[in-house]
């Protein structure tokens, strides 16, 4: 067996890894070295845009202004996200709720009333 046999059967042990490597969307050392070096100067691409933002709600209004505000906001402020909720097996949390006036007959006790809604499901 030569030496690139060699080196290419160990080639195959291992593969990826789960949460190897840089994390999705983190900056690179060069892209965090030209943010930095811009932040230092004073302008920064968000800076730009509340300042162009500004300067259109100033002349022209909220309509004007609208469109630098929608690419500036990613940057401000967190986008919510929607969760929802669910039980232990997926079922419901709160389970099926009534709705209305519930009237029990004065014939049944509670624990009577109870029973026969459990005995319904």
């Amino acid at each position: 067996m030569n030496e690139f046999n060699q080196i290419k059967s160990k080639s195959k042990r291992g593969g990826t890894r789960p949460r190897a490597g840089r994390p999705t969307g983190a900056a690179s050392k060069k892209t965090r070295e030209i943010a930095n070096r811009a932040a230092d100067q004073g302008i920064t691409p968000l800076e730009v845009m509340i300042e162009a933002m500004r300067d259109a709600y100033a002349k022209e209004g909220a309509a004007a202004a609208f469109v630098y505000a929608k690419d500036a906001a990613p940057y401000m402020h967190a986008k919510l996200a929607s969760t929802e909720m669910t039980g232990k097996g997926g079922k419901d949390l709160m389970g099926a709720q009534p709705t209305g006036v519930l009237i029990v007959p004065d014939i049944m006790s509670e624990a009577d009333w109870e029973k026969m809604m459990l005995e319904r499901r």
